[in-house]
């Protein structure tokens, strides 16, 4: 098993686990591989070394290593955070502004609910006085995670 450094186009870094480096590059040509974060399917690998444990290891490369580590963290944080937010709200679909709507004029039960629309309808809800957030969801989370 190889665990390869990964990249998308947008800087989010993160690992993949491959049965070898060919495979990893038969599957990114087929464009199988997917940043986790936010869904790119152009990936590329990131130069990588084993971990060696040296005795006087430079500071510079110790103060890289916690960069990283803190990257990942807020990465991990926000994945976290997006998950609760789809655990505790109700996919409308392309109904959202409709269902906004209903929702803020007492037609509907007040809930709340995630959808999809336009950047003109977001607008008009907001001039009407009803709260939205546009919320990118990465293709990791639309799906179950096994």
């Amino acid at each position: 098993m190889k665990v390869l450094d990964l990249q998308c186009p947008h800087g989010h870094r993160f690992e993949g686990w491959f049965a070898s480096a060919d495979d990893f590059e038969s599957q990114a040509k087929r464009q199988l591989v997917e940043c986790p974060i936010c869904g790119a399917k152009e990936v590329s690998r990131l130069p990588s070394a084993p971990r060696l444990n040296l005795s006087g290891a430079n500071d510079a490369q110790s103060s890289s290593d916690a960069g990283a580590s803190q990257a990942r963290e807020w990465q991990a944080r926000a994945m976290h955070a997006l998950r609760e937010v789809l655990e505790k709200t109700e996919n409308v679909g392309d109904r959202f502004a409709e269902e906004a709507r209903r929702i803020h004029y007492n037609e509907a039960p007040a809930r709340n609910i995630r959808g999809v629309t336009t950047p003109e309808d977001a607008k008009a809800l907001v001039e009407e006085g009803i709260d939205v957030m546009p919320l990118p969801i990465p293709a990791a989370l639309k799906e179950p995670l096994q």
